[in-house]
């Protein structure tokens, strides 16, 4: 395999990952757990921020085209979630300790990028289960970002902190050529 075509390829094994993962579990109506920037944290950790941006931004385009086109602007949230876990891992080994900070910064960043697109675009209503906590939130009296934004760090701080940990699992575990970004 050309070193080359490596982390393209990798990239579109991430884009699959995160939509179908994304998909199983909005299918099954796991509360607080997405999983849909699994393959964008899992490609940045190995290929670094751009090919990182790179899965994120092109899984809500495809996820858009696909199946909604309320998924494409965020992907400037998933851009931002390939960029930071790729210059996280640029300078530290992604293990355990520094996949859970990760997933803590992630679970903050994706809502302060998410919320206002939540917002000016749709009102705060996106479609899913946050939907109901926004609602009620904001028929008690808060202000729509903070009705919209409790619902998505909360949900964040489970779903970022499980991608991260499962990606650091896995990186323990496979062969060392695959997570050093080199052709099998």
């Amino acid at each position: 395999m050309n070193r080359k075509t490596y982390p393209f390829i990798f990239s579109a094994l991430g884009i699959a990952i995160n939509i179908v993962l994304g998909s199983i579990t909005s299918m099954l109506s796991i509360p607080f757990l997405f999983l849909d920037t699994l393959g964008t944290i899992f490609t940045a950790v190995i290929f670094g921020p751009f090919y990182g941006a790179f899965t994120g931004g092109l899984t809500n385009v495809v996820q858009g085209i696909l199946t909604n086109p309320k998924d494409i602007p965020f992907a400037l949230v998933n851009i931002a979630v390939g960029l930071l876990v790729g210059f996280i891992a640029k300078k530290k080994t992604f293990h355990f300790s520094t996949a859970l900070i990760t997933g803590i910064l992630l679970a903050v960043l994706c809502p302060l990028i998410g919320t206002p697109i939540s917002i000016y675009l749709y009102g705060g209503i996106t479609g899913d289960f946050n939907d109901i906590f926004f609602s009620w939130l904001v028929q008690s009296g808060q202000g729509i970002f903070t009705a919209a934004f409790i619902p998505r760090i909360t949900s964040n701080l489970i779903d970022k902190i499980v991608s991260t940990l499962i990606v650091s699992f896995l990186l323990d575990r496979l062969p060392k050529n695959m997570t050093e970004g080199k052709a099998i």
